[in-house]
């Protein structure tokens, strides 16, 4: 196949639990992505991306899979999932599942057998480490919190590994029958039907030795270690082999890598075909932010601060032309691991709905695969959660119990709370004007407030964000938008202007990125033609005057 034969995709990524719910538990299901797979297809998405569905006791919200072969019953059924994937198929659509590699839960049947007996097959499918009289055996940290390492049930001073909560252990790769065990378990989803793979934190799936801790000049205390848990050499010798594998099975496999913390570098070596890996890959390293003004007494970690549009400038353009001729770079504003977009950029009101569209011309129509998550196409935002316990993470609960003995309130810190975390990010989709949304009859299982105007006001509305994104992936078909190769221009701090060249056609997108007027000079005024805009834009003789958070898609020198 062709190294770009997945360039035209558009990923909308489903939060199953959030989504719809059709049995009246306040839990989105299965059925509910089937009752609106049309809604997706409208918007202009080709490929569903679904969060963890497996059989999970729910403590990092499916990521803990204890049965990788079974649909969680509050999700729905392997027939529902079967219906979902015929329905798209039918409909042109592609389905992707999350694929987690590195830890299971601690439920998982391999695990449990592991704790129990010593001489358990299962026991070299984890990772393990002596301590010496009770002490760790390194000062790694969790990403969670806390360290790598808990105990052991079957033997004094052994510590099993965790680099995310202490009831999802990870697994060790170094293992055949680990790496074989993988492969059956992705064997059996394309057997159903699967088109592809987001394959979550496979960029921990190699550590290093554990006899290594963490320099710090002496001093005691725990130490995130990404240099020992993070994209090692081996990473890429077990992705290698595992997408080998499962190509050969079925050789369109789209596979969507999540390589957080991976640099530009990293994420060319991960996609560059010629290695067999990831198709392309997710990036967290986009959003940088303005820690200008922090509040006071509160800890840096975890306040609500905007982004940087000048890095995300510099970072955007090293990412699009590092990758040129090798992949696709992920195009998202949100996922699940993150305050909405919205939410950080923290416009006043009256612009939030011009601001949305912006941010969908400036970022979709560049060279790469859209990824949307649900409800942004509505202008969602995070939501406000009223109860500390709603956010189900020990640092938000340490960083509201810093607020509140540093005389915040309950709900000023809750605000602070609600403006960062992840949680406010999974709220439920705003069908109708019913109660709840017409997400569900129930109390949502993750609720708070929200104003989003929902999908059918928006469906009616000409000038709704949900009407532009329609637009914006509709302009993103034409081969301009997707082969055209990418310059950015050096303009002021509140510009972000693009260029798309694709043969003889060349288009312009110009975004406004503040509250603020802002003026444009151009030499080719009188040859623009718009085929895309928000806001108002002025033209006088060498200039483009746009409103607040306005944006145009003008095509340079069309008839």
């Amino acid at each position: 196949m062709e190294a770009d034969w997945y360039k035209d995709r558009v990923v909308y990524q489903v939060y199953p639990k959030s989504f719809k719910d059709t049995d009246g538990d306040g839990i989105g299901d299965l059925r509910g992505v089937i009752e609106k797979i049309d809604y997706i297809k409208e918007l202009g998405a080709n490929t569903i991306w679904l969060n963890p569905i497996f059989v999970s006791p729910q403590v990092d919200n499916g990521y803990d899979i204890a049965n990788y072969y079974a649909i969680d019953e509050r999700l729905g059924t392997i027939e529902d999932f079967d219906e979902l994937v015929i329905a798209a198929h039918e409909r042109g659509m592609k389905v992707i599942l999350d694929f987690v590699m590195n830890h299971t839960s601690d439920q998982h049947p391999w695990f449990k057998d592991a704790c129990e007996n010593k001489d358990s097959i299962y026991r070299n499918y984890y990772l393990w480490a002596k301590g010496e009289n009770g002490k760790l055996p390194n000062n790694w940290a969790s990403f969670f919190g806390g360290s790598v390492w808990a105990r052991d049930p079957l033997e004094k001073d052994n510590y099993y590994f965790h680099l995310f909560d202490e009831h999802m252990p990870d697994l060790n790769w170094k293992n055949p029958e680990v790496r074989h065990s993988m492969y059956r378990i992705a064997k059996f989803w394309i057997d159903h039907g699967v088109d592809g793979f987001r394959l979550d934190a496979f960029i921990h799936i190699a550590k290093a030795d554990f006899r290594q801790n963490v320099p710090n000049s002496g001093r005691k205390g725990l130490k995130l270690a990404e240099q020992f848990y993070a994209n090692l050499p081996a990473v890429q010798t077990y992705l290698s082999e595992f997408i080998q594998q499962i190509k050969s099975l079925k050789e369109d496999l789209f596979i969507l890598g999540e390589a957080a913390s991976a640099n530009v570098n990293l994420a060319a070596d991960y996609t560059n075909p010629q290695n067999d890996e990831c198709d392309t890959v997710v990036t967290f390293r986009y959003f940088d932010e303005k820690k200008d003004n922090p509040l006071p007494n509160l800890p840096m970690n975890g306040q609500p601060f905007p982004i940087d549009f000048t890095k995300l400038k510099n970072t955007m353009v090293e990412w699009q032309k590092r990758l040129e001729g090798i992949s696709y770079p992920v195009l998202y504003w949100n996922n699940h691991d993150m305050a909405r977009i919205l939410t950080k950029v923290n416009v006043k009101e009256t612009y939030a709905k011009d601001a949305a569209k912006m941010l969908a011309t400036l970022m979709y129509l560049q060279r790469g695969v859209p990824c949307i998550y649900y409800g942004e196409e509505l202008g969602m935002k995070s939501m406000l959660m009223d109860d500390i316990k709603d956010f189900h993470d020990q640092q938000a609960y340490g960083f509201y119990e810093h607020a509140i003995m540093n005389g915040y309130s309950n709900s000023e810190a809750l605000k602070i709370i609600s403006r960062t975390h992840k949680m406010a990010a999974r709220g439920p989709m705003i069908w109708n004007d019913q109660k709840y949304g017409g997400f569900s009859t129930a109390v949502p299982w993750n609720y708070g407030k929200d104003n989003t105007q929902p999908v059918i006001e928006q469906l009616k509305d000409s000038t709704s964000v949900l009407e532009h994104y329609r637009k914006v992936l509709k302009v993103k078909k034409q081969p301009l938008f997707i082969d055209g190769t990418y310059y950015l221009e050096n303009t002021s701090d509140d510009l972000y202007v693009y260029h798309r060249i694709l043969k003889n056609e060349e288009a312009i997108v110009i975004c406004n990125l503040t509250g603020n007027e802002q003026k444009y000079e151009s030499k080719v005024q009188n040859k623009l033609k718009c085929i895309l805009s928000n806001g108002n834009i002025k033209f006088s003789e060498d200039s483009l005057y746009l409103s607040p958070y306005a944006s145009g898609v003008f095509m340079i020198g069309a008839k």
